[in-house]
């Protein structure tokens, strides 16, 4: 067996049969699940309003927000914020990864690390994502033993286990935190009402990456926006409960700069925390598909990664199925919305797994079929 099929069949045993046990131990869930297509469906129908409302929201509570119509205003925006010469630490954010922020960052003379620990592995291989929530999926423990080896300069034996190995990117990453000038992350959900955004997470990376830097910038598509703060939350609840880390050990919540009321209950910013709070939404062709009553169903998704473990494509074809970070069957989907790629959905054999499992309710094949379509009218229209 190759790397990958060993890596791949380890994951899918460990994570498939845990989300079944959720959803059966937790039955209210998949209520939740469809009460949050509801209102995400809301937005997507009146995304203009809610965009406006989430900016007035933000401004409301001592932050900034910005809407950027593609990756290079979007980088322009950070860029300005970050300025250089800085210490960046990254929360695991599928939007940065879109626009190449890291990079970008880097150029600019910043010192910029990614601080998930499957963004960290992919970050020392130069590699890109293979799942959208487990990024480095495609390797194995043995190869992180030797990646750590290479790349860190340390002492790791042959047979580590996965907590000595998590305990060595620890330590590296924990002077990394307090250290950072600006915590860079994506957001679960943003609640339109209130301009908080809601980060699920289990290894406490977020928590510091938004709460020890002076600056806080959050990074998310104009799809994140759901009406209400109760309607955040339940996208956090029912992302974690399908994305098989269910309860999750972290849900942060951020609203504006810290602040404190502890002096005549008068509340003021900032506090203990940042003293900045930033909210860059991007655009980038999702209020273009929003318009289109197929594909706007792809805008539903929130990032669960659970069709990936279903689909007979990925499992053969991995990271080289998609654009990253944008792999399996919602990144043949989402390799069209954001970078205008055909090729990704064209691969899909339509065994419909995807659907019956997506929490969405997503018709995932039928997005795909709308996007093979699409491609067969341009070769038409060539000839």
């Amino acid at each position: 067996m190759s790397e990958w099929d060993i890596a791949v069949e380890r994951t899918i045993n460990n994570n498939v049969p845990r989300v079944y046990k959720t959803l059966s131990q937790y039955p209210y869930i998949q209520d939740l699940a469809k009460e949050l297509r509801k209102a995400k469906l809301e937005v997507l129908n009146n995304l203009q309003k809610y965009v406006e409302q989430t900016m007035e929201s933000v401004k409301r509570i001592g932050g900034n927000a910005y809407y950027a119509t593609n990756v290079y205003e979007a980088r322009e925006i950070i860029a300005k914020i970050v300025g250089k010469n800085k210490i960046v630490v990254l929360g695991k954010s599928m939007v940065a990864y879109e626009m190449g922020l890291r990079e970008y960052l880097k150029e600019l003379g910043n010192e910029v690390w990614e601080t998930d620990l499957g963004e960290f592995l992919i970050q020392l291989a130069n590699e890109p994502p293979s799942h959208i929530i487990a990024p480095a999926i495609h390797m194995t423990r043995e190869r992180v033993v030797k990646l750590l080896r290479e790349k860190l300069g340390v002492e790791v034996s042959e047979n580590a286990t996965h907590e000595e190995l998590v305990a060595i990117v620890r330590k590296f990453l924990r002077e990394k935190f307090v250290r950072a000038d600006v915590g860079i992350t994506g957001a679960n959900a943003i609640a339109a009402d209130t301009g908080s955004i809601i980060l699920v997470e289990n290894e406490g990376n977020i928590r510091m990456s938004t709460v020890l830097p002076p600056v806080h910038i959050a990074v998310a598509g104009v799809e994140k926006i759901v009406p209400t703060f109760y309607h955040a939350l339940l996208e956090a609840t029912v992302q974690a409960a399908y994305a098989g880390l269910y309860p999750p050990t972290y849900i942060n919540l951020t609203s504006g700069p810290s602040s404190t009321g502890d002096i005549e209950m008068k509340r003021v910013r900032p506090a203990h925390g940042p003293k900045e709070f930033h909210l860059v939404l991007l655009d980038n062709g999702r209020v273009k598909i929003s318009q289109d009553e197929v594909l706007k169903e792809a805008l539903l998704c929130i990032r669960c990664g659970r069709c990936h473990l279903h689909c007979p494509v990925y499992r053969v074809l991995g990271v080289n199925w998609g654009v990253p970070p944008f792999t399996g069957p919602m990144g043949a989907m989402w390799s069209y919305i954001v970078y205008g790629d055909t090729k990704p959905a064209t691969l899909c054999t339509h065994s419909g797994n995807c659907k019956e499992v997506c929490p969405m309710g997503i018709n995932i094949p039928r997005v795909l079929e709308k996007i093979k379509w699409i491609a067969n009218d341009k070769e038409r229209n060539k000839t």
